[in-house]
């Protein structure tokens, strides 16, 4: 069950990365780590100031800003594994292929730790999938000032693999909360 819905969520995730990769090239090869990292701390502190306060005023949902937590935590997979060479627009099936690489892996991760965790995450709360995103972000932040370094903790690719896991964790409890 967890990988159907998993692939549900990727695929309404991809669709629109795409469409946007269309829509304006791959623009976003131009963002440095920081501000990857920034990208997705506005979602998810925006997602974390609607919870706390239980309204919001602006018309964008959470499974929007879940979704696109996941697609920036694509983007920066993406990012760490080709050179530096921001203004080189990518071809909409070379994004593609890329964007199914770093999730195969991502999704890989998940099922094993599935396995090893007997999918904990069913039983847990909104508000922690926020709360552990920032503090991923926190943890890659400290990374990146310590220049990529880490001394006995995961890298920065860790982290976003986290956090994109807890974001489809998100999306599936909210989409099943619905079917009730």
């Amino acid at each position: 069950m967890t990988q159907v819905q998993y692939a549900e969520v990727i695929a309404r995730c991809k669709d629109v990365f795409i469409k946007k990769t269309k829509d304006y090239g791959t623009s976003w090869r131009v963002l440095r780590p920081i501000s990857i990292v920034d990208q997705i701390f506005i979602k998810a502190q925006r997602i974390r100031n609607i919870q706390e306060i239980g309204q919001q005023k602006v018309a964008d949902d959470i499974k929007g800003e879940f979704a696109g937590i996941i697609n920036y935590g694509v983007i920066a997979l993406i990012q760490m594994e080709l050179p530096d060479d921001p203004y080189t627009d990518l071809p909409v099936e070379t994004v593609s292929r890329l964007y199914d690489e770093k999730i195969a892996f991502i999704q890989g991760v998940m099922e094993n730790k599935n396995h090893d965790y007997g999918e904990a995450w069913r039983d847990m709360s909104q508000e922690s999938f926020v709360d552990l995103i920032l503090t991923k972000l926190l943890r890659i932040k400290q990374i990146l000032r310590n220049e990529g370094k880490t001394l006995i903790s995961e890298g920065m690719d860790a982290n976003y693999v986290d956090i994109v896991n807890y974001a489809v964790f998100a999306l599936i409890l909210l989409k099943e909360k619905e079917q009730l």
